[in-house]
């Protein structure tokens, strides 16, 4: 029976082949759309590669302070202090890294001046990151320890920097400090890992950073294991609590929050506050989003199915009279249009993956590298696959209906 529903909607697509065509490009270019979107969202909510940990790492870039009496607020990136007295000492977690937000900076050579982004790290960043090291090696913790004016560079940036040469032992100069380049790294984008320069914590020009509780870093926490990341953020929650203000005339409360990717992703988007990041309603948003987006042209296909499955009205007649029910005739109806939309959904990956290697290659979003993994393509499958039955169903139900009297007649 399948094999027979498989050659008769062969022989009903060859038939009339522009209209094959249309509502293929039809299809096509909606999951496309989705594709790119779906992937792009994986790679920021669910990465892989540098941010591979992420299931066992939690983040936060922020710190609300309040006074709770005078009502004022202020929320900021968190200052080095903060980090390091109160986040560092936490037990039970594998890593703490404190780390600068990127920042632009000016790197001078030879007469030639760069505008780069620069971050500062401890030595546990390259531990709960995993970049991969194209030449040399990254800061270790003696010289994190030592201050030493070390560097890494980005697969770009040491191109650009130094046009066929080796970027290994040169030195570049960054607001009056010369730094030696000791290793190079691939490119990343990564939330926690987009920079095109790295160095020591301890190389700024002052240790002020040292005693600020506000400032302009952000904190990684990398747990042993995924299955304590919701014990560690309420620790995280904990120990703000008893944070200590230099003027707690100013401020006497504070909160952090430790974030999964989706939850700072959530916090960041939608402003969120309090321990509820907002995850749950942005991942709402996402999904009814994109339900919309596909309904858009599944009424469209309705409207076209339907013309095409009229065509059809005196076969089913034929059918119908020789005793073959309305589940029959939905089932093959849909099986049809589901068929379509799978090898529009096949086509639509190959297209997305042409559209993402375009999107690596333009610059539009610096070092983008996104993968059409498993769980990709087989969301391209569902997606294709409801998106077969939301534009198939109504009109194969519709005719399955009809009487045979005036089905044979051609009569809607």
């Amino acid at each position: 029976m399948f094999r027979n529903y498989l050659l008769t909607a062969w022989k009903v697509f060859m038939r009339r082949k522009l209209f094959t065509a249309i509502n293929l490009l039809c299809i096509v270019l909606t999951l496309v759309v989705l594709l790119v979107v779906t992937a792009l969202l994986q790679n920021a909510f669910y990465p892989t590669g540098v941010e591979g940990k992420s299931e066992r790492f939690v983040q936060a870039v922020m710190i609300e302070a309040r006074h709770s009496e005078n009502k004022s607020i202020r929320r900021s990136p968190l200052g080095f202090k903060l980090i390091d007295k109160y986040i560092k000492p936490l037990k039970g977690v594998e890593a703490v890294s404190a780390v600068t937000m990127p920042e632009t900076v000016s790197v001078y050579q030879e007469g030639r001046v760069s505008e780069l982004l620069m971050r500062r790290t401890d030595a546990e960043y390259w531990k709960i990151l995993d970049f991969k090291v194209l030449q040399g090696r990254v800061p270790d913790q003696a010289d994190v320890e030592q201050g030493r004016f070390v560097a890494v560079l980005n697969a770009s940036t040491a191109r650009k920097l130094f046009p066929g040469q080796q970027a290994l032992d040169q030195k570049i100069s960054i607001g009056g400090q010369y730094f030696t380049v000791i290793g190079v790294v691939e490119d990343a984008m990564h939330l926690n890992a987009f920079a095109d320069i790295w160095a020591p914590i301890t190389t700024f020009p002052s240790t002020d950073y040292r005693s600020q509780m506000f400032g302009n870093f952000s904190m990684l926490v990398l747990a042993h294991q995924a299955a304590d990341l919701p014990r560690i953020q309420r620790d995280i929650e904990a120990v703000s609590k008893t944070v200590v203000f230099d003027d707690p005339k100013q401020f006497n409360i504070a909160h952090v929050w430790g974030d999964s990717k989706i939850d700072l992703f959530a916090r960041m988007l939608l402003q969120q506050e309090g321990a509820d990041s907002g995850a749950t309603k942005l991942l709402t948003v996402i999904g009814v989003l994109m339900l919309l987006f596909m309904m858009l042209p599944a009424l469209n296909l309705i409207n076209l199915n339907t013309g095409r499955i009229l065509e059809r009205s005196s076969e089913i007649g034929v059918r119908k009279a020789f005793g073959a029910t309305s589940a029959h005739l939905v089932r093959q109806l849909v099986l049809e249009n589901v068929l379509l939309c799978l090898v529009g959904g096949l086509i639509g990956l190959a297209c997305a993956r042409v559209v993402l290697w375009w999107l690596e290659g333009s610059g539009l979003i610096p070092y983008l590298h996104v993968e059409l993994n498993l769980a990709v393509f087989g969301m391209g499958l569902l997606l294709a696959t409801i998106f077969g039955l939301l534009s198939g169903v109504l009109p194969a139900w519709k005719m399955s209906r009809l009487d045979p009297v005036h089905a044979l007649k051609g009569a809607a």
